[in-house]
């Protein structure tokens, strides 16, 4: 039976872990009571290094190849993003008519997601019309990783902290590869985007005399994460997509570019979108264009579970790619330390960090605490993968996925009945769904794919290398470097999609629209047959693929 307390017209319930689990959660209650008030030791740089070296998925050679094909020839990546980059296009030129145009407009946004709307805004903002402008997105406006971010957004807007003291926190969490006029502006920028945030009507959460309630992030000097409650993301673009859709910006639903389109000088011209109801292309002209079409989390990699929404599939990249974008740290992928293990239907979801900022502990099969719960990301993955398959202390599930468990009791005793539910409703009610109380039982979670370290190269206004290219939110890189803290995605493409934004319309105010052409991705069919690359090979993706072989061996083309 289920363990806990029992409304007084409330049945005794099965209990959702089986027996095996439910004998390793004696011991973590029986542990939990000499862990409070107590930290595991965070590592020292030596420490983070070998669990880096030894277990963190990014150091496994075989995972990765370098490129033989485009601008970062040579360069290591995980297979699944090679074979996208280096495929065929979807679309055979040859077939396009690029002579009838549908929109022709100044700004073209490409991805309806948080960096996609916030960049259309400041195009506005910067004095192009509404009208003027027209996003293009996969699946519906705001489908998108940033409404699912859970835990918060970081911002130095408090007299202890300072943007200064943020900047070092990043590049230090991104182990000094940040790019560092990037790292800056998102440091510099932050207390302002908090600022128009409220002004637009996020609700943040706040202590009774109005002040902004933060808490600690792992990697971080400072409490600065700032949430509402632990549906930040959801929030933060319910306020950002109604702006938009008080603007009266045109957005095209279910219409994902799967082409940027080019002039003879290798100009971006515009984009071909294709209509997912109808399987019609339309050709798109524009002076400006802004990718903003998030990560690559649904491919998957190294067969990972993944945190992402449907659509996360690397098409900005295979498109700015094309076009001869550069890419930067596409060798190294985030790995949430808690997603989801337990119950099977949930598997890789997030278990957001704020978990551990309150107070959750990870602790093994025998509820001993082996690292210190804010660690930054990357690290704390390692630890948690080392647990499991290093030491062999993880926790065994039904279907033999292993995991270890996050006390998640231990808030409500920290911090007073009710924190738990009042502060973490998302995560309470995930899993009250399956019976499992976070309040009285721990949580079972293992590394999931959460984002894209790296991506389209971008400078401090969000151009890329490409004249008329401009690129905001996890679809560039050179921000995080190797490893990104908590709370500075959401961070990311509103700084980088009102910088790219307000780039983007500049340009077009000062610019003619361009010829229309596929050059460049003729130029790059000669590229990948000369690599000898299957010819078979085509991307965007768009969509991935979760039919079995049993289920496409009896799937039929009905006309």
């Amino acid at each position: 039976m289920r363990t806990g307390k029992l409304k007084s017209n409330e049945e005794p319930k099965e209990d959702p872990y089986p027996e095996s689990m439910r004998e390793s959660i004696k011991k973590v209650e029986q542990t939990r009571e000499e862990r409070i008030g107590k930290e595991v030791d965070r590592m020292n740089p030596d420490e983070r290094e070998q669990v880096l070296n030894k277990y963190h998925p990014d150091y496994r050679e075989e995972g990765m190849r370098g490129l033989d094909a485009g601008p970062n020839q040579g360069d290591q990546m995980p297979l699944e993003l090679a074979d996208l980059l280096e495929a065929y296009p979807a679309v055979d030129p040859s077939e396009v008519d690029l002579t009838k145009v549908d929109y022709e407009v100044d700004v073209l946004v490409i991805g309806g997601g948080g960096a996609g709307t916030v960049a259309a805004l400041w195009a506005i903002k910067e004095g192009i019309d509404p009208s003027d402008i027209l996003i293009a997105t996969k699946l519906r406006h705001g489908d998108a990783n940033s409404m699912m971010a859970q835990g918060g957004i970081q911002a130095a807007d408090r007299e202890v902290d300072s943007p200064k003291a943020h900047f070092l926190d990043i590049v230090g969490g991104g182990h000094f590869a940040n790019k560092p006029e990037l790292a800056r502006a998102l440091a510099k920028d932050a207390p302002g985007i908090l600022k128009w945030h409220e002004d637009l009507g996020v609700m943040y959460d706040k202590n009774e005399d109005g002040s902004m309630k933060t808490l600690h992030g792992g990697g971080t000097s400072r409490k600065r994460l700032h949430s509402a409650k632990d549906y930040t993301g959801m929030e933060l673009m319910r306020a950002i997509r109604d702006e938009a859709r008080n603007q009266e910006i045109n957005v095209e639903e279910f219409s994902p570019a799967v082409e940027l389109l080019t002039d003879s000088d290798g100009t971006v011209t515009g984009a071909l979108l294709y209509n997912m109801e109808t399987e019609q292309y339309y050709v798109v002209r524009a002076k400006s264009i802004v990718m903003a079409t998030g990560g690559f989390g649904r491919l998957h990699i190294q067969e990972f579970p993944t945190t992402n929404h449907y659509g996360a599939t690397a098409d900005g990249l295979v498109m700015s790619y094309r076009a001869g974008a550069n890419l930067l740290d596409m060798d190294s992928v985030q790995y949430h330390p808690t997603g989801a293990a337990f119950p099977e239907q949930i598997v890789g979801l997030l278990v957001t960090e704020k978990v551990r900022g309150s107070g959750a502990i990870p602790v093994n099969r025998d509820g001993e605490a082996f690292v210190f719960n804010l660690e930054p990301r990357d690290v704390e993955a390692g630890a948690l993968i080392r647990e499991c398959y290093g030491r062999d202390m993880g926790v065994e599930t039904p279907t033999g996925m292993k995991g270890v468990w996050l006390d998640t009791p231990m808030i409500d005793m920290i911090h007073g009945e009710g924190t738990f539910e009042e502060n973490l409703a998302y995560i309470y009610r995930l899993y009250t769904r399956f019976g499992i109380d976070p309040t009285e039982d721990p949580l079972l979670v293992f590394p999931t794919l959460h984002y894209q370290n790296g991506g389209i190269e971008i400078d401090d206004e969000g151009r890329t290398a490409v004249e008329g290219l401009f690129a905001g939110g996890e679809v560039e890189g050179g921000v995080h470097g190797k490893n990104r803290l908590m709370g500075n995605s959401l961070l990311d493409y509103n700084v980088f999609g009102k910088r790219a934004g307000i780039s983007a319309a500049k340009r077009a105010k000062e610019t003619e629209l361009g010829d229309l052409t596929l050059e460049h991705a003729r130029r790059y069919i000669e590229e990948l047959e000369k690599a000898g690359v299957d010819e078979e090979r085509r991307s965007p993706m768009l969509i991935p693929e979760y039919r079995g072989e049993e289920a496409l061996s009896r799937s039929i083309d009905i006309i």
